[in-house]
């Protein structure tokens, strides 16, 4: 009970695993009350800046002789205390003896005088410093005596603190408008300030992804991991609401579940062969056209070196050379021969692959339990350099029973408005932050597009409309049944309809296989939903449910029937109509916050030729 009652800080500030104190609880209280100054709290982060000043001697207090004599004194006083307390005085009379002395003699009087009165030691520094917990943009001031811990311990950029004190108003007018006075300090984490790569001030983001680990410090990309954490928890809770059941499909698959998509494979038989035969980690990385070209080398100067005769001992050491070399080469020779894999031999006993899409999984349940989604990872092999692709990013998918194409056209617009409305109204000061920083015109983007509609055409339309450009010259030719380009998409969303456009019904050639075949026998009921600067958020599709219609569909695209025979029997029993999407989730964050490189909304990201963490 006592313990209890010690704990003078609010239930509701205080952080229930931690016994800290959050600084968004202390700056931004969500009761819309007042800060609660005097409360003593605890609490952790890490310094952001640091500013030490000097701190002033503070005058004594006023004594009254006349009342010192009534009633008993509250505490002893010593000679010196005592002394100190007159200082003011007797400089005043150091002051008159030396001015009435006059000359040469009145500076040694002086000297002699104040010799005999002690000096008071200077006040410790104060040293002011800006602490950031992750919690929200703005950061706490904490004002600390210098006698409590070294400044040089706590000034640097980086170091973690964790300290108990008392909220109080600031010492000085500023921006701040709280400020805790540490009291007592629990724990220090120091930096090294010659390696810490956050030392410097507003690192390009570009540097940044150098230092994935360390990059959430900032500021700007705090704000964006929280926004990220806004629309995730936006995504179940649009879902949920709807009557949707969140399903988990799996990373690991045997479906190449879009028929023509760069994937990585899944093998345990590579690092078998390597520790079969260790000698193979010798020649990672090494190119088995480079060695031939350097055996040919060494080959040409043995024949130079067996011509002249005039070095025996160049041409030896010529010869066991380039008898390694050749030994190097045949071992880059067998490693390239073991990744003609026996797949039966493999972990899974067959090709296995990450997937790149959970929808034709999600299909599964949908037959069964209705509407479902799934969020998740998913990956792609492409070697691409875009600054919108990366090798693993995560999307939300989602499949619908009893439904068409304008159901999920519907649905992925509802959702995507959805999202644009939680972050404005549940994200309001990293948004602020975001849009100076940023992207100026983003809050007011996003309120536009939560009351309007997104444009709607068809593939034909589209090309109709660029077609009749005469401003800009496309890179590829356009004409009926190409896939539109980046570059086609992004002028329509950007120059034509200057906002979200969704154009559906297009080619069976630029669709997946399960897209369900139009009337005409050409087009597919298909559609993608195209953003400003992002390009393709979106994209979704009626699933075809006419087992017949599907297997001529695999059939002209040469895919191998044994990967679908199980997605074809959802066919067989029970077939259904039935409709979704995906929505790229990297890619809505780079709309939301008006970044351009998907790596910097991606925590870790990996991307062709690096993988950091």
């Amino acid at each position: 009970m006592d313990s209890l009652q010690e704990n003078t800080t609010p239930t509701t500030l205080t952080s229930k695993y931690s016994n800290r104190v959050l600084i968004k609880n202390i700056i931004e209280p969500t009761d819309g009350g007042n800060i609660l100054f005097e409360e003593r709290v605890i609490i952790g982060g890490w310094v952001k800046s640091s500013k030490e000043m000097k701190k002033e001697p503070l005058p004594p207090p006023p004594t009254d002789d006349h009342d010192a004599s009534y009633g008993p004194k509250e505490k002893d006083v010593s000679c010196v205390e005592i002394l100190q307390s007159r200082i003011p005085f007797f400089r005043t009379i150091i002051r008159v003896l030396a001015g009435t002395s006059g000359g040469a003699n009145g500076s040694p009087l002086r000297e002699k005088l104040e010799s005999i009165i002690p000096k008071p030691p200077p006040p410790p520094p104060i040293l002011f410093l800006q602490v950031s917990d992750g919690s929200c943009v703005a950061s706490l001031q904490v004002v600390v005596e210098s006698a409590m811990a070294s400044p040089g311990i706590l000034q640097p950029t980086g170091t973690c603190i964790w300290v108990e004190g008392t909220l109080k108003q600031p010492l000085m007018d500023g921006k701040h408008a709280v400020e805790l006075r540490a009291e007592k300090i629990l724990h220090v984490g120091k930096v090294d300030q010659d390696k810490y790569p956050l030392s410097r001030k507003r690192l390009p983001l570009e540097m940044l992804r150098d230092s994935a680990h360390f990059r959430p410090r900032t500021t700007t990309v705090a704000s964006v991991m929280r926004i990220r954490n806004a629309l995730t928890f936006a995504s179940h809770t649009f879902f949920q609401n709807n009557g949707f059941l969140y399903v988990q499909v799996p990373v690991i698959t045997t479906t190449d579940s879009e028929g023509c998509s760069e994937k990585f494979h899944v093998t345990t038989l590579i690092d078998r062969a390597d520790k079969e035969d260790p000698n193979t980690a010798s020649v990672e990385g090494v190119s088995l056209d480079a060695i031939k070209s350097a055996i040919k080398e060494k080959s040409n100067l043995i024949e130079e070196l067996k011509r002249s005769d005039s070095n025996k001992e160049a041409l030896f050491a010529a010869e066991q050379d380039i008898r390694k070399t050749n030994e190097l080469a045949s071992q880059l020779e067998a490693r390239q021969k073991s990744k003609k894999l026996n797949t039966h031999e493999d972990f899974f006993s067959c090709q296995a692959y990450l997937t790149v899409s959970g929808r034709l999984h999600l299909e599964s349940y949908a037959c069964a339990l209705g509407n479902v989604y799934s969020f998740g990872p998913r990956f792609r092999a492409e070697k691409s350099q875009s600054p919108k692709c990366v090798a693993e990013m995560w999307m939300v998918e989602v499949e619908m029973a009893f439904s068409q194409l304008e159901d999920a056209m519907n649905c992925a617009e509802d959702y995507f408005k959805f999202l644009c409305k939680w972050v404005v109204e549940n994200c309001p000061q990293d948004m602020e932050f975001v849009s100076k920083r940023i992207d100026r015109s983003i809050i007011d983007r996003l309120k536009s597009i939560i009351s309007t509609s997104s444009e709607k055409v068809t593939y034909t339309e589209a090309v109709r409309i660029l077609e009749k450009v005469t401003e800009k010259a496309f890179e590829i030719k356009l004409e009926w049944g190409v896939a539109l380009t980046t570059e086609h998409l992004s002028y329509l969303a950007d120059e034509i309809y200057e906002g979200p456009v969704i154009i559906y019904d297009y080619p069976k050639a630029a669709k997946p296989f399960y897209a369900r075949l139009n009337d005409d026998g050409k087009t597919v009921a298909a559609f993608d939903m195209v953003l400003p600067k992002v390009g393709r958020l979106i994209t979704g599709n009626q699933n075809e449910e006419r087992v017949d219609m599907l297997a001529t569909r695999i059939k002209e695209l040469g895919l191998a029937r044994e990967q679908y025979e199980w997605y074809m029997d959802l066919r067989r029993h029970g077939s259904v109509k039935h409709s979704g999407f995906s929505l790229g989730f990297d890619l809505m964050l780079l709309y939301t916050i008006g970044l351009t490189d998907v790596r910097d909304v991606i925590p870790f990201p990996a991307s062709f030729g690096k993988a950091n963490n």
